[in-house]
């Protein structure tokens, strides 16, 4: 069995690993010059979204043999609306750095990983496919997923991001859900490191959106962080991407080809991170790939849980900034506190449950 593996990503290598430590050794093609080859941007690993799984770091290392090291615990969530701000403490989940950084966690990754790494590979899906046994595609997004008639694309994205200078606390985050600055989307404030932090907008391209400019947003936005921070935050790098395409595949696998990441369709529609799932993703593809398990059933609850996802965002698409601030305010309390700290409730999955006939109305 010759496995190749079209992306040397989170999915792709956490798949290398796991084929690794069953015995298999894969081949690793990656278009880019290096692991982490693409912008520098902070994202968040939230346990809210992982639930049942409370500590998700813990749980890829206990669990599955992948071990990370986050940027900080998040201890702290500062979530503004228009008029409203809510205050959530305690252990909340985990702030980390993605990108052509040391330490981001594709570069994590890339050192436990004892594979040939192709880089700068022209190699296309179907010269790999009629070269090896099997083929892993983790590319990170779902264009080859799409060419291969297997992506249903939901909506896409567009978003603009910064890192900064300053001086920060690594365990709060801050999020801004207030459609004067982000129509229908959000914006984060993730620190790195006590020094430096990423800043991003990202809002979907609904027809609603079709005269609105990410970069107007962007003058907008910009200086209020600055005034809540109360720094100047000068920019050391930026980033912007054009209608990335969020969806899912119809099916896990086909033939022997498999659809790990982002490919396969990770990223959560509601807020658009899904790092854990994307890793797990590349873990149970080499279950199967070793035997120990079907792709298509290890990956059900990760696709249920894109399915509750969104449902959150049709959701979020019909409300207004009065109606985030009726939220906001909600969480400023016992509500907040039941819902990031109760590792019974699987919040996805329960509003999912009570919105989803209100979205079918709606449409």
């Amino acid at each position: 069995m010759d496995i190749a593996i079209m992306g040397a990503g989170l999915s792709g290598l956490a798949c290398a690993i796991t084929l690794e430590k069953n015995g298999i050794t894969p081949t690793i093609f990656e278009k880019r010059n290096k692991v982490g080859d693409r912008f520098v941007n902070g994202e968040v690993l939230l346990s809210i979204f992982t639930r049942p799984v409370h500590d998700c770091i813990a749980s890829l290392s206990e669990e599955y043999g992948v071990y990370l090291n986050p940027t900080a615990s998040i201890q702290k969530m500062v979530l503004f609306s228009k008029h409203e701000k809510a205050i959530i403490e305690g252990h909340l989940g985990f702030s980390n750095i993605r990108g052509r950084e040391q330490d981001s966690y594709e570069s994590q990754l890339a050192r436990q990983t004892k594979s040939t790494i192709h880089f700068n590979s022209e190699k296309t899906y179907e010269q790999l496919l009629s070269t090896y046994s099997h083929v892993v595609m983790a590319t990170g997004d779902g264009a080859y997923a799409k060419e291969t008639r297997n992506f249903r694309e939901d909506f896409t994205v567009s978003i603009k991001g910064i890192t900064v200078e300053g001086k920060f606390d690594r365990y709060t985050v801050m999020a801004w859900i207030d459609y004067d600055f982000a129509p229908y989307g959000y914006c984060f404030f993730i620190p790195y490191s006590d020094r430096e932090a990423n800043i991003s907008i990202a809002i979907p391209d609904l027809p609603e959106n079709a005269e609105v400019d990410i970069n107007e947003l962007w003058d907008g936005f910009y200086p209020k962080v600055r005034s809540q921070l109360k720094q100047d935050l000068p920019v050391t790098d930026q980033f912007q991407i054009t209608r990335y395409p969020i969806g899912i595949c119809e099916s896990a696998r086909v033939g022997n080809t498999f659809y790990v990441g982002n490919c396969f369709g990770t990223m959560m529609p509601f807020m658009g991170f899904g790092q854990y799932a994307s890793i797990l993703s590349g873990v149970y593809a080499a279950y199967d790939l070793c035997g120990l398990g079907k792709y298509e059933e290890l990956m059900k609850p990760l696709r249920q849980s894109y399915e509750n996802s969104l449902v959150l965002r049709r959701t979020m698409e019909q409300l207004s900034n009065d109606g985030l601030d009726r939220i906001i305010r909600s969480l400023q309390g016992y509500w907040g506190e039941k819902l990031f700290h109760t590792k019974t409730i699987d919040p996805l999955k329960v509003a999912s449950y009570f919105l989803r006939p209100f979205i079918k109305i709606k449409e």
